[in-house]
Formats: C-alpha cells, sequence, structure tokens
C-alpha cells in the first residue's frame, strides 16, 4: 500500500502542504546535507525532551516517596543536581539547535520557488480533467517526473542560476509528459492556462486585464462606425475603452480609420506592430485588442505570447518518440493508447519489440483484441506475462466496461511482483461525452498515456487515401483506365469528407465517422461493376458509395444531400476526357501508374485551403474564431476560484455574483398577464397570428417566472437565508462565469450567445411581444428569430392564406422573394402573408443589384439579409428553376435548429451553395 493517496487528499486540502513536501524532495536530493542535519537535529531535539522527561519523573517519584527530613538524603538531592545541570547543558544545546535549524531552513528557503513551480504545475495537470475525463494524473506519476527533472536540470556554480534551471527543467518535463497524452486541440489550452498561471504566480500580469481576455464582456446592441469591424468587436472594443489602459482606443480607431484597417485587414495581424502609440502596450493588453479587432487570430496571437513569455520549446510541437516513452514504463506503469479514428499505434510497439527481441516468433508478444469473451485469454496472458517478463497488448478496452475493474485490480497486483521486463499497453477509444467515460481513474493514472492522431489538411489526407492501395489494385480491372480515374476521385471524395469536419457545422450538421473501410470496400463494388458492365453505371456507383457506403453512417437530411453532390460533381462521364476538376486548378489526374499519382498530388495539389472543399475562405475564419472561443472559455473556467482572473482584481466571487444577480432582476419585466391579453381579442376573431402571439407569451412566462424564482432563492442563499444547495450552486457559477443557466436554457429558446449578451437579447424578445399584443396589429416586419418557436409563425401564414382562399393545407408552400428593403423601410404589414427580418446568409451574401445569391466577401461572416416576402401559394404553382433550396437554422449549430427551407433565387448550380454549407441563420 502505497502512501501517495494521502498526498492526494492533502494537496486538495492543503495545496501548502504538496509545496512543503516536494521542498523537502527538492531539498534531499540537492543538499542531502541539510536535509540528514534537519533530521538529526529533530531527532536530538525529540531525545533532549525524552531525557528531560525521565530526570522529572525520577525526581518527582523520589520526592513523593522522601519521608521526613528529605534534605538527608543525598541520592534525592544529588539527583536534584544532576536534573538542574542536564536542564541547563539541554537548554544551551536547544538554543544552538534553534540558530542552526533558522540557517537550515533558510539554506532550504532558496529551493522554494522550484517547489511552488512544480506544486502550481500539478494543480493545473489535475484539473485537465474537465477537458477529457481521460487527462488523468496520479502525484505518484508526477514526482516521478519531478524527480527525473531534478537529476537532468543543468548544473550551475551560483545557487540562483541552479534554482532558475530547476524551475526550467520542471517545467518543460510536466509539460512534455503531460502534453503527449493530450489531443492537438487541447495542447493549446493546457499550455495557455499554464502561461498565465505561472505569470500570475510571479505577478507579471494584470488579473483585470486577463479577465477582460477570458471573459471578453464586449457591450451589445452596438452599431459599430467603421467597415473593417463586425457590432461585437466594436462592443469589445468600447468595452476596453472603458478601461483606463486603452481610454480613447475607441476614438483612434474611429479617427484614424485608414490606419487602423490596414493592420486588421493584414493576413497575420499578430505579427505586425499595433498603429500609433498602442504599439508600445504590454503583451496581454495587445492580446486583449487583437481579442477584439480579430478573435480568428488569436490561437496564433495566444502561440506567439507563449513563446515569448515561456520560449520556443513549448510551442515547437515536436512528436516525442515511442522509444522515450517506452523508456518511462515499467511493469508497475503501463502505456496507454488514447486512439483516434484511422491511426494504428501498435505499429510502433511491434517495431520497438522487434527490436528488443520482444515478438510473436519467440513467444513474448502477447496480442490481444478485447471483445467476444477475450478477457480470460488477456488474464492468462497478463499472469504468465508478468511471471516470464513478456510484453501484452490489450487493444480496444473500451469494449469491455464490465472487465475493467479486473484489468485494474491485476495492473496493481502486478506494479510489485511482475518480472523486470514484464510490460503492459493498452489502447482504447475516448468516450464520446463525460458521462459515457468509463476507463478506471487508477488506470488512467498509472499510465504513460499517448494520443496518436491522424494528419491533417487536405495533402496528408490524400496521400493517406491512396496509401491503402497499390500499383497491384491499379492494375487489377481490365477497364484500367476508367477504373484508375473513378479510383482517385474516390480518395479525393474521401478525404474531403474525412476533413470537412473541421469546418464544425458548416462541415457537417454532425459528426460522422468516416473510415478506411468505407473507401476500401467502395473500390472493390467499383472493381465489382466495372467488370459486370459494358457501359460504367454512374447511377448506381453513385447511389452505393454515396446512399450506402459512405450514406450508412448519416443521420441528417442535409448531410445526405451534401454527400450526394459531391458524388455528382466528382464522378460523371466527362471525368474520363479528363475535363473534370475536382478543385480549383487541381483536374482529375491523366493515366498514370502508383507512384505517378503521389507524385501529381505533390506537384499539382493547390496549398491547404476552404476552396479544396467547395467551401468559401471565410469557413476558415469561421473554424478560427470558434476554435478561439473556446481556448478563452476553457481556460476562463479552469482558473483557480482565489485567482486574480476571476471577478478582477480586488472583487470577490460572491460579490460579483450578487451583483449580476441584482442587474439581472433589476431590468426584468413583469410576466404577461395572460387573462387580459386573452381577453383583448374574442376567440371567433382569434386568428392564426393571434395564437402564434398568445403561445409565445405563454412560453416566455415559464421562462421569465423561472428566472425569478432561482434567482430569489440564490439571493436568500447567498443572505445565508436559505441552506445553498446544489441548484443554487450551479446558478452562481454560472453567473460568474457568464454563462446561460441550465435550468433557464431548458425553457428558451436555442441560443449560443453568452449570459450578458443572452439577457439583453430576451429583453429586446419581450418588447417586441409587449407591442405586438398591445393591439395584435402584425409587426410592419417581424423578426422571425424573435420566436421561441418560428416554426409556428411560418405555419400561420399558410393556415391563415389557406383559410382565406380556401386552398388545402397539406397541399401549399411557402413562396419566399427577398426585398431590397431593410426593417426601418417598412411601413405596414402586407394584404397577405407576412415581411420578415433578422436572418442572416452563412456561406454566401445575397446580392442586392442581381436580386440573387452571390459569392461572400472575404471576413463578411454572416451577412444580414434584407426583409423577406413570405406567402404561402398551391405547391403546383411553385417555381423550382433556378433556385437553391436553403435551409434555415436557428442558430449556428445547424443540426437539431433547422426551421424551414427557404427557396432563394440563384444563377449558379445548387452544387455550388450545396458544397459551400450555404444556410439562413436567425442568430450569429
Amino acid at each position: 500500500m502505497n502512501d501517495y493517496w494521502i498526498y492526494d487528499v492533502l494537496q486538495k486540502i492543503f495545496p501548502d502542504g504538496l509545496e512543503d513536501q516536494l521542498l523537502g524532495d527538492v531539498v534531499s536530493k540537492e543538499r542531502p546535507d541539510l536535509e540528514k542535519l534537519k533530521s538529526d537535529l529533530t531527532r536530538q531535539q525529540n531525545e533532549f525532551k525524552i531525557t528531560l522527561k525521565g530526570l522529572e519523573d525520577n525526581l518527582l517519584a523520589r520526592l513523593s516517596a522522601a519521608e521526613g527530613n528529605f534534605l538527608g538524603d543525598y541520592a534525592l538531592v544529588e539527583n536534584l543536581e544532576t536534573t538542574k545541570r542536564t536542564a541547563a547543558e539541554i537548554e544551551v544545546k536547544a538554543a544552538e539547535a534553534k540558530v542552526t535549524e533558522v540557517e537550515i531552513n533558510n539554506a532550504r528557503e532558496n529551493y522554494r520557488p522550484a517547489a511552488a513551480r512544480a506544486s502550481l504545475l500539478y494543480f493545473i495537470m489535475n484539473d485537465l480533467h474537465k477537458i477529457n475525463p481521460m487527462y488523468q494524473f496520479s502525484l505518484k506519476a508526477f514526482s516521478v517526473v519531478f524527480d527525473k527533472a531534478i537529476d537532468r536540470a543543468e548544473p550551475a556554480d551560483e545557487l540562483k542560476q541552479r534554482v532558475i534551471n530547476l524551475i526550467d527543467c520542471i517545467t518543460f518535463s510536466v509539460y512534455n509528459y503531460t502534453s503527449r497524452g493530450l489531443f492537438e486541440k487541447d495542447k493549446l489550452i493546457f499550455s495557455t492556462q499554464m502561461t498565465f498561471l505561472i505569470l500570475l504566480m510571479s505577478n507579471q500580469l494584470n488579473p483585470t486585464e486577463l479577465d477582460f481576455l477570458l471573459r471578453f464582456p464586449f457591450v451589445p446592441n452596438l452599431t459599430t462606425p467603421v467597415d473593417f469591424l463586425n457590432n461585437n468587436s466594436w462592443g469589445g472594443i468600447k468595452a476596453l475603452a472603458g478601461m483606463e489602459e486603452f481610454r480613447n482606443l475607441d476614438r483612434d480607431i474611429e479617427g484614424s480609420a485608414k490606419r487602423w484597417k490596414k493592420f486588421v485587414e493584414s493576413e497575420c495581424p499578430e505579427k505586425e506592430k499595433f498603429p500609433q502609440e498602442w504599439k508600445n502596450k504590454t503583451s496581454l493588453q495587445k492580446l486583449c485588442m487583437m481579442r477584439a479587432l480579430r478573435p480568428d487570430r488569436m490561437t496564433y496571437a495566444c502561440t506567439n505570447f507563449i513563446e515569448e513569455m515561456l520560449g520556443t520549446k513549448y510551442v515547437e510541437n515536436r512528436a516525442m518518440e515511442f522509444g522515450k516513452s517506452f523508456e518511462e514504463s515499467g511493469p508497475a506503469t503501463p502505456i496507454f493508447f488514447i486512439l483516434s479514428p484511422g491511426v494504428d499505434p501498435l505499429k510502433d510497439v511491434e517495431a520497438l519489440g522487434k527490436k528488443l527481441g520482444f515478438n510473436g516468433d519467440n513467444n513474448n508478444f502477447h496480442n490481444i483484441s478485447l471483445g467476444q469473451g477475450q478477457e480470460v485469454v488477456a488474464e492468462q496472458a497478463m499472469d504468465l506475462s508478468a511471471k516470464e517478463g513478456h510484453w501484452v497488448v490489450l487493444q480496444n478496452v473500451h469494449l469491455v466496461a464490465k472487465w475493467l475493474s479486473r484489468l485494474e485490480k491485476k495492473i496493481e497486483e502486478f506494479s510489485a511482483s511482475g518480472h523486470e521486463n514484464y510490460r503492459l499497453f493498452i489502447s482504447a477509444e475516448p468516450a464520446g461525452n463525460p458521462d459515457s467515460h468509463i476507463i478506471p481513474q487508477g488506470i488512467l493514472e498509472s499510465a504513460i498515456k499517448i494520443t496518436n492522431e491522424p494528419p491533417t489538411g487536405m495533402y496528408a489526407n490524400l496521400h493517406k487515401a491512396l496509401d491503402n492501395f497499390n500499383q497491384d489494385t491499379l492494375e487489377m480491372c481490365a477497364r484500367e483506365s476508367e477504373f484508375k480515374s473513378i479510383l482517385f476521385a474516390l480518395c479525393y471524395f474521401h478525404a474531403v469528407v474525412s476533413e470537412r469536419r473541421k469546418f464544425g457545422p458548416q462541415g457537417w450538421n454532425r459528426v460522422y465517422p468516416y473510415n478506411t473501410g468505407d473507401l476500401t470496400i467502395s473500390v472493390n463494388v467499383l472493381y465489382n461493376y466495372l467488370e459486370a458492365n459494358a457501359k460504367v453505371p454512374w447511377e448506381d456507383l453513385r447511389y452505393l458509395f454515396g446512399e450506402i457506403m459512405y450514406g450508412g453512417h448519416i443521420t441528417d437530411d442535409w448531410d445526405r444531400r451534401l454527400c450526394r453532390t459531391y458524388l455528382e460533381v466528382y464522378m460523371h462521364a466527362d471525368m474520363l476526357d479528363g475535363e473534370l476538376f475536382l478543385a480549383p486548378n487541381f483536374p482529375v489526374p491523366p493515366n498514370s501508374d502508383y507512384k505517378g499519382y503521389h507524385t501529381y498530388i505533390d506537384e499539382v495539389l493547390p496549398p491547404e485551403s476552404p476552396y479544396l472543399y467547395g467551401l468559401h475562405p471565410n469557413a476558415e475564419i469561421e473554424f478560427l474564431t470558434t476554435t478561439s472561443e473556446n481556448l478563452f472559455r476553457t481556460v476562463f473556467e479552469m482558473q483557480p476560484r482565489d485567482a486574480g482572473a476571476g471577478g478582477g482584481a480586488g472583487v470577490s466571487r460572491e460579490e460579483k455574483v450578487k451583483s449580476i444577480l441584482d442587474e439581472i432582476v433589476e431590468k426584468l419585466p413583469d410576466e404577461f398577464n395572460m387573462v387580459e391579453i386573452m381577453n383583448k381579442v374574442p376567440p371567433e376573431e382569434r386568428t392564426p397570428y393571434v395564437v402564434v402571439a398568445f403561445q409565445e407569451c405563454e412560453r416566455m412566462n415559464i421562462l421569465m417566472s423561472e428566472i425569478r424564482r432561482s434567482l430569489k432563492e440564490l439571493d436568500l442563499g447567498l443572505k445565508g437565508e436559505l441552506t445553498i444547495t446544489s441548484d443554487m450552486e450551479d446558478l452562481s457559477n454560472s453567473l460568474f462565469l457568464d454563462n446561460v443557466p441550465a435550468t433557464w436554457a431548458a425553457r428558451a429558446y436555442p441560443s449560443l450567445y453568452n449570459l450578458a449578451a443572452w439577457y439583453a437579447d430576451l429583453l429586446q424578445r419581450v418588447k417586441e411581444l409587449e407591442s405586438w399584443t398591445s393591439d395584435f396589429q402584425l409587426p410592419a416586419a417581424v423578426w422571425l428569430g424573435g420566436f421561441f418557436n418560428p416554426q409556428s409563425f411560418l405555419t400561420a401564414i399558410m393556415q391563415q392564406m389557406a383559410r382565406k382562399n380556401e386552398w388545402p393545407l397539406d397541399r401549399m408552400a411557402l413562396q419566399c422573394d427577398v426585398t431590397k428593403k431593410v426593417r426601418e423601410d417598412m411601413a405596414g404589414p402586407p394584404r397577405e402573408g407576412a415581411y420578415v427580418h433578422g436572418l442572416y446568409m452563412e456561406g454566401a451574401r445575397w446580392d442586392m443589384q442581381t436580386g440573387l445569391i452571390g459569392e461572400a466577401r472575404l471576413k463578411e461572416l454572416a451577412p444580414a439579409m434584407p426583409v423577406i416576402f413570405i406567402k404561402a401559394i398551391p405547391v403546383d404553382r411553385m417555381d423550382n428553376r433556378l433556385v437553391y433550396e436553403c435551409p434555415v437554422y436557428k442558430t449556428k449549430t445547424r443540426g437539431p435548429t433547422f426551421v424551414w427551407t427557404f427557396n432563394l433565387k440563384s444563377k449558379e448550380r445548387q452544387s455550388k451553395w450545396i458544397l459551400g454549407g450555404v444556410a439562413l441563420l436567425l442568430q450569429v
């Protein structure tokens, strides 16, 4: 039984306890003489106490036993003298020891900065499980890394320099140890959090500025005065300008718009100098400004910040050789591979095993793939290997949830008794979400974790797709040229659909596990169909690939349409004449051999860009912006509760929560009086529109009453009049972190806003409803995004016109005509149907001049649509020529927030907008 778990508990309660423990470890390695002297002193002090106690007890016993005149008792008097003399000697020695102890403590204190840094790093590691439950690290494993770092640190003649070297080596060792077990997307989160906390600890950061950077509390509902910033960015600049260090930033940007435009629109603004005297600001202040000006460049700006503060080696991101990780393993320390789709880490293990003499031929390498009753085989292999010193590989342990606790016990059992050459390698896929995580903490903590991820980008993915085949594959079909052309197009298709997911919902509405099996089976199908048919059966092939092989994964109709469209674009008869372009400037290659196709990719494939996927470059800006938002959100939520970057300097967490709570309650409108509202319209006059208004008011009442109830309860809890429950705790955390509380979100409409913007939006919705229900006149232009249920309003348009014209409701459709007006131009509602506003187009824009969908402008991510006139017509009167069937979603998450399909006029082929992921959104 090791005692590390005690420290694990202690450090959660007393962080300083861990620091003192680590200080003892450093000093015992660096100055064993001091540590020995300290323990000798402690022992000596204890011996003194025991001696004195013995003398006292002896004296008291004699005194109590003495009779008559005890001055005549020579033995007693002598004993008294001895006690006195010994006590005096001890007092002198104790005083000397006190001085020595102070000297020892002072000498030990020189090493405290190294222990403090190590303690901080352990806390940062320990918090990573909040990002992914696979990221679990024990203090025992950390101590091993810590000890090795002390041994590896550069020696130095001067103590001060030696401590700096220790800090540097400990930090980098922990960084390497941790980051090799993190997914790429989480590595920057870890290094950013590490950098901020190291700088906060040494008072090198202003907590208020860090709080702004992480929280980004922009002023909502502003209109930007300059064309190179959107409203949110301008709101961020306004919020910054309210801080002393950034006074007049807004006025400077307006006044020198030309210089700022050039800066903001440069390719890599994070590498450019800021205009005017703003270039003299601190690195953190520049990050704050960049967050408002170019949120999409923040991952690069943070990388530069880390490099500046900690050094280049923290951003190089070199993969650690497997052999190096293996050196750190042992019978008690398994190696745990966290799997990613399409990557096989086993070949590293096999290659190293071969080199060291562990393989199947020598019967000392056991490879078991779990599932289907393989647990018994695995246990037998572990028992034998732990005894004989073999290697065991257990693949896909996530498939045997019930057996994992048994595996944990086995690992613990052999950690003490296993042969020194015994090694265990485990692999498992991470769970889709934290709730379905099943790998026991004990296994994860004791193991060295390694992530292997597939290469990113079209170049790597296209080579990788082609690597599944060889020259023999290319020659196996009698109709060689057709087979080769279609096979290459399939490889490109596979690379596109796999890599497109990085663009988030604009790529795919949902994430699908496409794998190499889909590709290789499709090629087999291609071979069989070409061999069996005289003509290339294009229609059949596209159906098999798009609806069965790849389409079998797809659960969303719009994604199915996208997959089908890709195949229509990449696979048709033109490709055989070399007339087909898979992407701009990338035609289907001419007939070649296997090596020639790889060379063709190297030489002809254009550089990585969204164009290769049929997307607009804005998709990349959107993807980078989302990544940055997630980075800051996660780092913000991981800040220690007592760190400065919480509520800004000088304000406690409770005070911050209380002030947010008071502000919300103060602005919260009264609920709608439903009896009064319903009495305004007699039942026989209630049109479908009126019914929609009633439903919306009722829903708003449910939401507002929950906000009022929960805040009142929390307020009483903060005052100490109610016991704080877990629900109140969750609400308080949400208010502090600027998140919409879960109980409110459950009663509201889908929204991606943070709490401040969400609440401003809520008040806007209430205002809109108040004005509508005052006289139940349909507004001149209806804010479609302002509804809980926009579908009900669109259905009401159909019902209204169906009643008026006596048309059957199930034979009707909506016609959308985009006007040339904005909301402010509208004088009143149309005679039939409705004008709606508040829609935004993602992936393209509406061209007012031509009245058609047009190519998006760079950096305009979701331009607002003009007012749209919507009316209902019988289905048979619908004109579906030259239109794009455009999905409408409530938010950028798309998928489950689907509302309706609007047919928009377009001169281009539908396929252009489908591949571009063009959609209308009700909120951006």
